[in-house]
């Protein structure tokens, strides 16, 4: 039984190295860093470098120089998900224990025809739930995904999921080997003491399998706040792979005053153009997450 967090604010920014620095993900460190400071809480980095197939090299070390220049300042030392996972295992063998995960041989293929979940991936069809198929072996290990959750959103308010309905039996350990995001985010907060995870709303329908995983293995429930999602002109979500631009390519003071705009946080017109210490200290005297707007998404402005 994991023990509860300390007392205080803990805060977290936790970027996958797939890639460059852009506005999203801007947005994502600026919300969860005021207001972790605003509320006289420590802020920590941790780099999820799980999924060693989208790790680009050299991206984590350029997204710290990043963070650094455009005034970010952590508490701690950064955690770094690829050097953690025997703590995955070991979590895993927890849910084993309790009967809470099974072996699964399916392969994507045998569920191309499978009904999509929110996220858009594919509802696991129950196969091998009560057993593997005779000849078949493991490719990987599943949740046994049961109940209804509810949660309230300190942003975009009450959520609720029914799991085996529209999440379905969750992966945690994925056939290549590696351990899947969901559990290695939630063994990562609880051990850090995370006690409110402030990102977008990309990640919001994986609330509530981190959820479920915290009830199983015993493991504090986080305040969730999810940030409207910066997007392009053609609505998709500013990423690697929508081209989205590296925010290096801008003064980091006019990256940061566009990021509270777009945050709702309505800037001074003139703090665009001054450096990135005065827009912290405005930020910081004025930051409110009851000014963000309640939208899962919003174009991103353009500046310069």
């Amino acid at each position: 039984m994991t023990s509860a967090p300390p007392p205080g604010y803990v805060g977290r920014f936790a970027p996958s190295p797939s890639g460059p620095l852009h506005f999203g993900s801007l947005v994502a460190a600026l919300g969860s860093c005021l207001d972790a400071r605003r509320r006289g809480g420590r802020w920590l980095l941790r780099i999820e470098d799980v999924d060693a197939p989208r790790t680009v090299p050299g991206a984590a070390e350029a997204i710290i120089a990043t963070l650094s220049r455009c005034g970010f300042e952590w508490d701690g030392d950064i955690v770094w998900q690829s050097r953690r996972t025997g703590a995955y295992a070991a979590a895993l063998e927890r849910l084993k224990a309790g009967g809470d995960v099974f072996p699964c041989a399916c392969t994507r293929r045998e569920m191309a025809d499978s009904a999509l979940t929110r996220d858009g991936s594919r509802r696991y069809p129950g196969t091998c739930r009560n057993g593997l198929p005779p000849g078949r072996r493991a490719r990987a290990w599943r949740v046994r995904a049961e109940g209804l959750i509810r949660f309230d959103d300190a942003i975009q308010g009450p959520q609720q999921e029914d799991l085996a309905a529209d999440v379905g039996d969750y992966v945690v350990l994925r056939a290549d080997g590696l351990f899947a995001y969901q559990l290695a985010v939630v063994v990562d907060d609880a051990e850090a003491g995370v006690t409110d995870v402030v990102r977008g709303a990309d990640l919001l329908d994986s609330t509530v399998r981190q959820i479920h995983l915290q009830s199983l293995l015993g493991m504090p429930h986080p305040v969730y706040a999810h940030l409207p999602v910066a997007t392009n002109a053609a609505g998709e979500k500013l990423s690697k792979q929508t081209l989205a631009r590296a925010i290096d390519a801008h003064p980091p003071g006019a990256a940061l005053a566009a990021a509270l705009d777009f945050l709702g946080q309505r800037p001074p017109a003139g703090l665009a153009r001054a450096p990135a210490r005065e827009v912290w200290d405005w930020a910081l005297a004025n930051w409110t997450l009851a000014d963000v707007p309640r939208r899962r998404h919003a174009a991103a402005p353009e500046f310069t």
